[in-house]
């Protein structure tokens, strides 16, 4: 089965063969978790770095800010039997949209390095990822073989 995952959304699975896809990564951050000993792994898109920008949207949707969609994601796959150790992590995404330097927020960054700051204070590994420039992405899961890739302008890059 294909998963699509949007905007400020996560899925996970643990059927051997499914794949999960987000689509449309620019400033926003994919986070891939994959346990490939359990056979879990999930998805995270999301938009904003940290909750605190607007504390009204996160109780609606922690999905969108990185601050609590991260611990989100790893909280349900741990809930599915998946293992810390055996997280195999991916980003992607976190460009900067517009390529002239006008981006003044640097929200791409941003939702780069709150990824990193969660994962530094957790003692997780990013094991690869394909993030910053200012190209759009689409990254993708296999569930089962753990296989991540991205697509960009019609090119496949294995991750």
């Amino acid at each position: 089965m294909k998963y699509i995952v949007g905007v400020s959304d996560m899925k996970l699975s643990n059927v051997p063969g499914d794949i999960i896809v987000t689509h449309a990564l620019g400033s926003c951050l994919g986070v891939a978790i994959h346990d490939p000993d359990a056979g879990i792994g999930g998805i995270l898109h999301y938009m904003l770095p940290v909750s605190t920008f607007n504390e009204k949207k996160a109780e609606e949707n922690p999905l969108m800010f990185g601050s609590t969609g991260i611990p989100l994601l790893f909280e349900e796959a741990y809930k599915l039997g998946a293992k810390k150790s055996a997280l195999r992590v991916v980003i992607a995404g976190g460009a900067q949209v517009f390529g002239n330097n006008t981006d003044l927020f640097v929200i791409g960054k941003r939702n780069e390095v709150i990824a990193r700051k969660l994962f530094w204070k957790n003692n997780i590994m990013i094991a690869a990822e394909n993030v910053g420039g200012n190209i759009p992405r689409t990254l993708f899961l296999e569930i089962g073989s753990g296989t991540t890739w991205i697509t960009s302008k019609g090119e496949r890059i294995d991750l």
